[in-house]
């Protein structure tokens, strides 16, 4: 189901349609393409990211189709000469078009690494065009948002996160969205809970500062909202002095014994947290109240949360918010959706294309791209490596490293692999079974606690090793050359590469 709104096939850039009429009346119209979903870095400047917004790809594909209302908004947009923009005969084929492509993608909760295709779609290149915009909004934000959430889990190391930004989210959708990719990251519940009726995550909660300064004192407002909701009482104590709250919250939760029923926890939204925390701690404690738990918010983030654990704060939950809803320090994954090869009309090859780049980092990757995720015997991770589906690199295999081709690492037999990428839509058929969302939770908590402690640390991470297959590699570097009309040497690409980049006969234009 999808998180927003605004899930119609309208929901895309104009430049989309524009080339999608192009591609319709040239001789491209019935040529097929291979377009795949990536990134360039990993956000937040750590070692890794959490695949999120799968199941809203779904959703938007399995209705992808533009309605009569669309149809007659685009009939009505006119060129720089003030003539329709759009013809009929495309029009009337936007009306009945549906999606009939291929999607390959890295199941949610997938870790994933730079440069790794975590979608891959192939089908007729007009329809692989108008879907592009559709899929980087789902699945950018939502990994952004779900990458965030795993890095404050590891930072709150095995303490509950509750998520609660919704009100500093950007928007309905996003803050929808927001919650279920925290859910996913490995936020325990949310205080969303629009999204607890949809997604099935838990949602928890406490009263706002509102609450106590309705009353005359601050133990009358804990006493009313204890009779109120006995069985879900967390109070906030930082209204007025904190541990004067925590003196009238241990008041309520010795009232609340007395009854049979307990207090569930104090929130402290403010001021010193680690030592108001640990002085909280022993207030409770010596009271009796030892199963009472002590929460902890305000402009929480994976950072701060390391250095209360550090200096020794005595927190049992936090509850993260503004800087986990709208991904506070880097608000854009910077997702891209790259043509790596075409086939044409009545041909069963893959022609690979590239994009050239005055920058490195946006040289693309040409083929049909796969990944496979290697484990050594002992079954740690080994490294990613991207190659072409259609040339299976064989059990032994070599990778090279695009930013440093004297960087390789070999694969040997006694390494196990696995293809992260999985069949979702074939010929425009569902053929993937939605998995729970509990799972998709679970495959995440379990992807990053594989990772090595070197690649999961904040400050600095390892780089965990992903490149190209060796003649992928090859091919690229082919590719390159020819786009820049530079002889190779003889220490250059190999034969077979340059034989299949002398096929391709055109690349995409630079930026």
């Amino acid at each position: 189901m999808d998180c927003g709104g605004a899930a119609g096939a309208l929901l895309t850039d104009l430049y989309q349609l524009t080339m999608a009429q192009a591609y319709l009346s040239s001789d491209l119209a019935e040529t097929h393409a291979c377009f795949h979903l990536s990134f360039r870095e990993n956000p937040f400047g750590g070692g890794f990211a959490v695949v999120c917004g799968l199941e809203q790809v779904i959703d938007f594909i399995h209705g992808f189709r533009f309605g009569g209302d669309e149809i007659d908004y685009l009939s009505g947009l006119t060129g720089a000469d003030g003539q329709p923009l759009f013809r009929r005969g495309f029009l009337d084929w936007l009306g009945q078009v549906r999606f009939e492509g291929s999607i390959d993608a890295m199941p949610e909760g997938t870790v994933a690494f730079p440069r790794e295709p975590l979608l891959r779609v192939t089908g007729p290149i007009a329809l692989c065009q108008l879907v592009e915009t559709a899929l980087l909004n789902r699945v950018n934000y939502a990994t952004l948002v779900a990458t965030k959430a795993a890095r404050c889990r590891l930072a709150a190391q095995g303490d509950p996160v509750l998520e609660f930004g919704l009100r500093r989210a950007q928007g309905p959708d996003g803050g929808m969205t927001a919650s279920r990719a925290a859910y996913v990251g490995g936020c325990t519940s949310t205080s969303n809970v629009a999204a607890g009726m949809r997604f099935g995550i838990p949602v928890a909660g406490t009263h706002a500062h509102s609450w106590v300064m309705a009353f005359d004192s601050e133990r009358a407002a804990f006493l009313a909202y204890a009779d109120a909701l006995p069985n879900n009482v967390t109070l906030l104590v930082d209204t007025y002095d904190t541990l004067d709250g925590v003196r009238n919250a241990i008041e309520v939760g010795l009232e609340l014994a007395k009854r049979g029923q307990r207090l569930l926890g104090v929130r402290i939204d403010s001021g010193d947290l680690a030592w108001l925390s640990r002085r909280a701690r022993e207030m409770l404690d010596e009271a009796g109240l030892n199963d009472v738990k002590v929460v902890a918010s305000n402009e929480l983030d994976e950072h701060l949360i390391a250095s209360l654990k550090d200096q020794g704060a005595a927190v049992d939950i936090w509850g993260v918010g503004t800087k986990l809803a709208t991904a506070w320090d880097q608000p854009a994954l910077g997702g891209v959706y790259k043509l790596s090869a075409i086939r044409r009309p009545g041909e069963e090859r893959w022609l690979p294309r590239i994009k050239v780049s005055e920058q490195t980092t946006k040289v693309t990757t040409p083929g049909v791209p796969g990944v496979r995720r290697y484990r050594r015997p002992d079954g740690t991770l080994a490294g990613d490596m991207v190659y072409d589906i259609h040339h299976d690199p064989g059990p032994c295999a070599t990778m090279v490293d695009p930013a440093d081709p004297t960087r390789r690492k070999r694969f040997s037999e006694d390494q196990t692999f696995e293809d992260l990428l999985v069949p979702v839509f074939v010929e425009g058929r569902l053929v993937y079974e939605k998995p729970s969302l509990v799972s998709i939770r679970e495959r995440a908590i379990a992807g990053v606690e594989e990772l090595d402690p070197t690649v999961r640390r904040f400050l600095n991470p390892h780089v965990y090793p992903v490149g190209l297959e060796r003649g992928l590699h090859d091919l690229r570097t082919a590719l390159v050359l020819k786009a820049r009309g530079i002889a190779p040497s003889e220490a250059g690409p190999s034969a077979e590469a340059l034989a299949e980049a002398e096929a391709a006969s055109i690349c995409e234009p630079k930026e």
